[in-house]
C-alpha cells in the first residue's frame, strides 16, 4: 500500500486522535479538506487556533466562555439562591435550551469513574466549596444523570456539601417514568427511581 505523504498523515493521525473518528474517517476528512478552497481551509485553522486564545473556563462556575466571569454568572435577572450541579458544560447547554431553569450552575469537570482513574481530585470541588462560602446558595440541584458514576459523584459531593454547609437543601432531577410511556414498558430500575422519588398530587 503507498504511503501517505509526510504531511497527510500527520493530519490523519492528529485527527484520529479527536472522539469518533478512525483512522480511515480521519483520511476521509482530511482528503475533503484538500479539496476546501484555500482559504476555507485556512479559515478553519485559524478557528482552531482561536479556540484555544479566546475560551477559557470561567472563575466562578467553569463554563467554557470568552469573558471572566461568563455570561450567566453575571446575569443580574437571574437567581443567586440556586446552584444546579453538572458534569460538564454541554449539560448546561442542555438545561439552558429548556430555558426554564434561571439559577446559577457549576461544572465539575466530570464524574468520579475509580475504572478510567478519575477520583474526587479531578472534579472542580475546591470551585464549589468556594461558590458556598460566599453565603448565597440556599439549595443545590444535583443534575448529573442516572449512571452509577453520577450516583457515586452525587453521593460524595452531598456528604461533602451536608458536613460543612448543613444548612444548604440538597435536592436532584426527578427521576422516573418519561412522559408517554406505559408501566408494562418501563424497566426495572426506572420503576425503582419513580416510586423511590414519586410526588404529593
Amino acid at each position: 500500500m503507498q504511503q501517505l505523504p509526510e504531511p497527510l498523515k500527520v493530519l490523519v493521525e492528529q485527527l484520529s486522535r479527536l472522539p469518533g473518528l478512525g483512522p480511515k474517517s480521519a483520511l476521509r476528512l482530511a482528503m475533503t479538506l484538500l479539496k476546501w478552497p484555500e482559504n476555507n481551509t485556512r479559515s478553519l485553522g485559524k478557528a482552531i487556533h482561536d479556540l484555544r486564545d479566546s475560551l477559557h473556563l470561567c472563575s466562578r462556575c467553569g463554563s467554557l466562555t470568552d469573558t471572566d466571569p461568563c455570561t450567566i454568572c453575571t446575569d443580574g435577572s437571574r437567581s443567586r439562591e440556586t446552584l444546579c450541579i453538572v458534569s460538564e458544560w454541554d449539560s448546561l447547554l442542555a438545561m439552558e435550551e429548556g430555558r426554564f431553569y434561571q439559577g446559577q450552575y457549576m461544572i465539575l469537570g466530570g464524574l468520579i469513574a475509580p475504572l478510567d482513574n478519575v477520583t474526587p481530585e479531578h472534579l472542580e470541588l475546591n470551585r464549589l466549596q468556594q461558590r458556598l462560602e460566599e453565603g448565597e446558595i440556599s439549595e443545590i440541584i444535583f443534575a448529573l444523570g442516572t449512571t452509577m458514576e453520577a450516583e457515586n459523584t452525587a453521593a460524595y459531593v452531598k456528604q461533602l456539601v451536608a458536613t460543612r454547609f448543613p444548612h444548604i437543601r440538597i435536592t436532584r432531577l426527578a427521576q422516573g417514568i418519561p412522559l408517554g410511556s406505559e408501566v408494562k414498558f418501563v424497566d426495572k430500575e426506572t420503576l425503582r427511581q419513580s416510586l423511590n422519588y414519586r410526588q404529593d398530587l
